[in-house]
């Protein structure tokens, strides 16, 4: 018996490096920093003990730039041990977890799940990276003298704040993926919310943390009230479920919803108020609000965590909700016509909002809103009732192949974005004139990035738009009335989610305006400095130079991952682990 039990704690201690390893790393954030070589004395003696901590710090323990590393190389090794399970599946047979490996039943390690936990770390370890730009820790950063003049008092005392915080900003972003990767395995309601809440919470302080701009604390302070208010809402939402089914497990939800002869009003109610707050972390119009001014006070490297990790973090909620509780028959048309009619508002609001936007990182926000438009059209074909399985499988393989790649040119957009920010730039449009010229690397591959925003074959965002469209004209083919004598006629005997497809593509034509706009400006425009984007000037700083090889990174995959034999490979992984999650 006790082999056993054996057994399966190691069985599970294994399947549970990635996060594991997160709270170590937020148990060695806390303690490294207070390395010291404080003493205690031994009562009524004379010998002291080395207690280590507090008292001078050691020098490798006091280097503010210890915590960066930490979080860096703890996101690194979590990654390894994702990829591990999300790329190699195979790996779930040697443990005899085919299906799933249940935890508490509560969570459930799968396919599925490590695929996100995989995206959450890679994007943090993207934010961790960019960091050491955005917020640079100065290891000889020294307190201002009263000889100092007012800026140079101030510049030191940035220096010395900007050291001081280190711990705290990583901790918080570790915090974050911890959430985010335990509710890719939730399987209950309640554990869902509750590791949801988890990641949202340091994602709000991490919004304000640059609170000696006002920009920086109206943003975050924004963020959590409508945050905190549309989480209430599902709280409520999720106690209405409980009422009405006697569980928050998602398998017993999903069997009472199936059971349902007609549609339940408590269950109706129930579902909706979660949708209103998953709504909100998806970006979703009309619940987006918060968003624009959320991205354009939080720095460009937690704005792009934001776009990417907290927008796929939504996405997996909204799935376990609709496409594993709500999709047995009863109420698919409902929820499909409700989800296809916010779709198109999200999308068409996003792109013209973005139109007419000057602010860089006010644009890739209201960008973020748009694609969230093109992803809930996708899952509003799956709702409908029309798609067989088949169908389904691919187009949520679309959607998370989407969300997948998003990490790639979307939080490399506001990587490039965050060497600005380092400049004290990057709020106006007119801080990337003649950027290409300036630095060609980057520019190059910031238009990378804007032509993959835009669906530009052959990049992957063409690649993913393409899925998602044909998704949703394979499950509309052969509804309409092809043999209609006037164009109005068969426009009228078209099932209405072509439409969805058709607002994808008009969209994306419309964006290409401001994503366009943003390459013009490179190319053609006077840069307004002829110095390289943070350019190292000593070895003492080297690993400044860590964000422009992952820009460079970022690019090489945006174009590697297009139509080609490794998005072939990526997307063959995904399909796995939709076919897994929907039981195919």
């Amino acid at each position: 018996m006790s082999s056993i039990l054996t057994d399966i704690d190691l069985t599970t201690t294994t399947m549970l490096l990635p996060e594991i390893m997160m709270l170590l790393g937020i148990v060695a954030l806390i303690l490294i920093p207070n390395l010291g070589d404080a003493t205690i004395r031994i009562p009524l003696t004379r010998t002291r003990v080395p207690i280590l901590i507090g008292g001078t710090r050691f020098s490798l323990t006091g280097d503010p730039r210890a915590p960066n590393q930490v979080a860096n190389v703890v996101l690194f090794l979590a990654i390894g041990f994702t990829a591990l399970t999300a790329l190699n599946p195979n790996n779930l047979e040697e443990f005899s977890l085919e299906g799933g490996f249940e935890i508490g039943n509560s969570l459930m390690i799968t396919e599925f799940s490590r695929l996100f936990t995989l995206l959450f770390t890679s994007a943090l370890l993207l934010a961790s990276v960019a960091t050491s730009t955005r917020m640079p820790a100065k290891p000889k950063a020294a307190a201002p003298l009263e000889s100092d003049s007012d800026e140079v008092a101030d510049s030191k005392i940035s220096a010395l704040i900007d050291n001081r915080r280190q711990v705290d900003f990583h901790i918080l972003l570790l915090t974050t993926g911890l959430g985010m990767s335990l509710m890719a395995m939730a399987t209950n309601l309640f554990m869902l919310f509750v590791c949801l809440e988890l990641a949202s919470l340091s994602s709000y302080v991490l919004v304000a943390f640059h609170k000696e701009t006002n920009v920086g604390g109206e943003a975050g302070m924004k963020y959590f009230m409508v945050g905190s208010v549309v989480s209430a809402i599902g709280i409520y939402g999720m106690s209405l479920l409980y009422i009405w089914s006697g569980s928050l497990d998602m398998a017993d939800l999903a069997a009472a919803w199936s059971a349902m002869e007609t549609n339940d009003p408590l269950a109706m109610v129930g579902v909706g108020l979660m949708m209103v707050a998953f709504g909100f972390k998806v970006g979703a119009a009309p619940f987006h609000l918060a968003v624009p001014d959320a991205y354009s006070g939080a720095s460009s490297p937690i704005a792009g965590l934001l776009a990417t990790a907290s927008k796929a973090m939504g996405f997996v909620a909204l799935i376990r909700l609709l496409l594993i509780v709500t999709l047995p028959p009863s109420g698919q048309a409902i929820w499909m016509l409700t989800i296809a009619l916010i779709a198109v508002l999200t999308m068409t609001w996003g792109n013209l909002a973005a139109l007419t936007s000057d602010n860089p990182k006010r644009m890739l926000a209201y960008s973020s809103v748009a694609h969230a438009g093109y992803m809930l059209a996708a899952m509003a074909a799956v709702g409908s009732g029309l798609a067989d399985a088949s169908t389904s499988s691919m187009i949520l393989t679309a959607v998370v192949f989407n969300l997948l790649i998003l990490v790639l040119f979307k939080l490399g957009a506001f990587l490039v974005l965050s060497m600005l920010e380092a400049e004290g730039r990057g709020h106006r449009i007119e801080d990337l004139y003649g950027l290409a010229r300036r630095d060609p690397v980057i520019g190059v591959a910031m238009f990378v990035f804007m032509l993959s925003l835009a669906g530009v074959p052959p990049l992957s965002g063409f690649l993913s738009k393409l899925l998602m469209i044909n998704g949703i004209v394979s499950v509309s083919a052969g509804t309409g009335d092809v043999a209609s004598n006037t164009i109005v006629d068969w426009a009228g005997g078209v099932d209405p989610l072509f439409w969805l497809a058709v607002a994808i593509v008009l969209n994306s034509a419309l964006s290409l305006f401001y994503y366009l706009r943003i390459g013009l400006v490179m190319f053609f425009e006077s840069p307004k400095s002829d110095s390289p984007l943070n350019e190292v000037k000593s070895h003492d700083d080297w690993y400044t130079a860590s964000p422009r090889l992952a820009i460079v990174v970022c690019a090489i995959l945006t174009l590697l991952f297009g139509i080609g034999p490794m998005s072939e490979w990526l997307l063959n992984v995904v399909t796995s682990a939709v076919d897994s999650m929907i039981g195919l």
